[in-house]
């Protein structure tokens, strides 16, 4: 016997330590690189958020501005700025801090438009033109305080994104 088995069992035992070794590391590397992965995922879609917000927000600053300088239908705007403030991805409850805004959207959206409202009769557009007119004149007040709470929300938004 040249050499004893103590010897030959250390030697299994180094070889099995260093497989485990190796295969931990590897494990380790992989877990980085995923982790790494994940992170850049992350920030992809925190960037792809803040494009679609910027360009939802520069589309409310018009509309608001349309609003302010009477260019637009009150409706018609109130109709537009809630659907776009619904899609926008890094805000939430904005139909609680701009509840007028909503509250017409609310009052009109069963509305038809476009060719559906050019199949009804003229009494029947008549009627809902009088419904309008009484949910606008109704919240004409809120709406204006909301617009004008509206561009400055938009704006600040805006500038906090493009930081």
């Amino acid at each position: 016997m040249l050499f004893s088995p103590w010897l030959y069992i250390t030697i299994g035992a180094v070889i099995i330590i260093a497989a485990l070794a190796f295969y931990a590391a590897k494990l380790l590397t992989q877990l980085k690189q995923q982790t790494a992965k994940i992170k850049q995922a992350e920030q992809d879609k925190k960037i792809a958020l803040a494009k679609h917000d910027t360009k939802i927000l520069n589309s409310v600053v018009i509309i608001v501005r349309a609003l302010k300088e009477e260019q637009c239908d009150i409706a018609e705007g109130c109709w537009r700025l809630s659907v776009l403030l619904d899609s926008l991805k890094l805000s939430e409850s904005l139909s609680k801090e701009f509840p007028a805004v909503f509250a017409l959207y609310e009052a009109i959206k069963h509305m038809p438009i476009l060719d559906e409202r050019k199949k009804l009769t003229k009494q029947e557009r008549m009627k809902l033109d009088l419904e309008r007119v009484k949910a606008e004149a109704s919240l004409a007040d809120n709406i204006k305080t909301d617009v004008s709470q509206l561009h400055q929300y938009a704006q600040e938004r805006l500038s906090a994104l493009a930081e």
